[in-house]
């Protein structure tokens, strides 16, 4: 996009596409004329960006534990297949993936048993191959913390329900139950093809954990019950509640953007065009 924008006749230097983590910090501080900064990345680099920014505008989207809600009614036929689309697709590695599923306990015994279906028969491996629906991470270093972090919470008691030993940079589609809060799987973001599913017994338990993490970008909510929707999306700390929907669900014409460790600033064309506006007030008075 911005070799694009530089062949229509953007000045050079106007936009700076970078990638990397401390080095933009240092960037930032040595270019007075930046007066605009975006920036998707970890929390602890972001708040370095924001540091050396100073009073110059940012907009900044930092990552997330996604969660999503199975409510007691939720329709899992509908709600199922979305869920694993969310989960995987592009082997995780999307700030809204699916990373905790929170389901209700009358239903953890019906879900385990067909989401587990559903991920074994997820192909992976050559991305080249058109069957392929979860390819490899980023890099086989991620690669690697991500299985370490799955073998960890096994080793805690964690029960794999699918998964298998790591192919280079490539991850199995992996659904893990069991789990303790203080694992890592389950506290921090994972950034790769691994669902966590935790019950919950009441609305208010599954809300209270999804506000418990310290980020908030988006969350999905299975009801057909109104007012649970509406409780969840007047309590719920995140940028984004989808009714019916995972956390993934977007639209590109929408506000998206997270609070807390999210980040803050709104994508999305009109917002962002927002975003980078400074507002002038100007007023007459008649003599």
């Amino acid at each position: 996009l911005a070799e694009v924008l530089l062949e229509a006749g953007m000045p050079k230097g106007l936009l700076n596409v970078l990638h990397g983590s401390g080095e933009v910090v240092r960037w930032l501080q040595a270019d007075d004329r930046v007066r605009f900064f975006a920036f998707t990345g970890s929390t602890e680099v972001g708040r370095q960006i924001q540091q050396a920014a100073g009073l110059r505008r940012t907009q900044m989207e930092l990552g997330s534990i996604a969660c999503t809600i199975l409510c007691e009614d939720a329709r899992l036929d509908a709600a199922l297949p979305k869920i694993v689309n969310a989960g995987y697709r592009k082997a995780g590695q999307v700030c809204t993936s699916v990373q905790l599923l929170l389901v209700h306990e009358s239903l953890q015994a019906e879900v385990e048993a067909r989401l587990a279906d559903m991920v074994r028969a997820l192909p992976y491996g050559d991305p080249s191959d058109n069957k392929t629906f979860v390819g490899p991470v980023i890099s086989e270093d991620a690669a690697i913390r991500i299985e370490a972090w799955i073998e960890e919470a096994v080793a805690s008691g964690a029960q794999r329900l699918a998964g298998g030993p790591r192919q280079g940079a490539v991850v199995p589609p992996t659904l893990l139950t069991r789990l303790r809060d203080d694992m890592r799987v389950s506290c921090s973001e994972i950034f790769g093809p691994v669902v966590c599913i935790l019950p919950f017994q009441t609305l208010e338990q599954a809300i209270a954990r999804v506000n418990a993490t310290p980020f908030g970008l988006a969350t999905g909510l299975f009801t057909n019950r109104l007012d649970d929707a509406l409780a969840a999306a007047q309590q719920l700390e995140v940028g984004g509640v989808h009714i019916n929907e995972t956390s993934s669900s977007r639209v590109d014409l929408m506000p998206y953007g997270g609070s807390k460790d999210s980040g803050f600033g709104r994508e999305g064309p009109r917002y962002a065009v927002h975003e980078m506006t400074e507002e002038r007030v100007v007023t007459f008075t008649t003599t």
